[in-house]
């Protein structure tokens, strides 16, 4: 089955069209319960390593070595990526806690996926 891969804020209302919502943080939101945030799994691995997300500081000109240096690490983690994929429903919502909705890691995360894992849907 093909799975569709959405990005969205974990702050945002959840809604039914987010499918299976995956936490891609490696720090818990702030002032968000874990009813509110109404999460299916989060996976910590998936996140950058502390020194990585530090060293990007959400930079956007930094953004193009960030995703280098980031999908080095997700090469490293195909066992969590698989665990993200295998799901019965059709689409997974990454979620993520950063004001900036364009350079994130789950922005990152589905560049890379949709690069890596040809069963994914190609960006239009």
């Amino acid at each position: 089955m093909r799975v569709t891969v959405k990005v969205k804020r974990v702050y945002d209302v959840p809604a039914r069209s987010d499918g299976r919502r995956v936490l891609v943080d490696r720090i818990w939101p702030r002032g968000l319960s874990k009813e509110d945030a109404n999460l299916d799994a989060w996976l910590k691995d998936l996140a950058p390593s502390a020194e990585l997300r530090k060293w990007f500081g959400h930079d956007p000109s930094k953004w193009s070595a960030f995703k280098r240096k980031y999908f080095r690490e997700l090469d490293q983690h195909a066992s969590v990526i698989e665990q993200l994929l295998t799901s019965p429903r059709r689409t997974t919502t990454l979620l993520f806690a950063a004001t900036d909705r364009e350079h994130n890691n789950a922005v990152a995360l589905k560049e890379y996926l949709e690069k890596q894992h040809s069963g994914l849907p190609q960006p239009s």
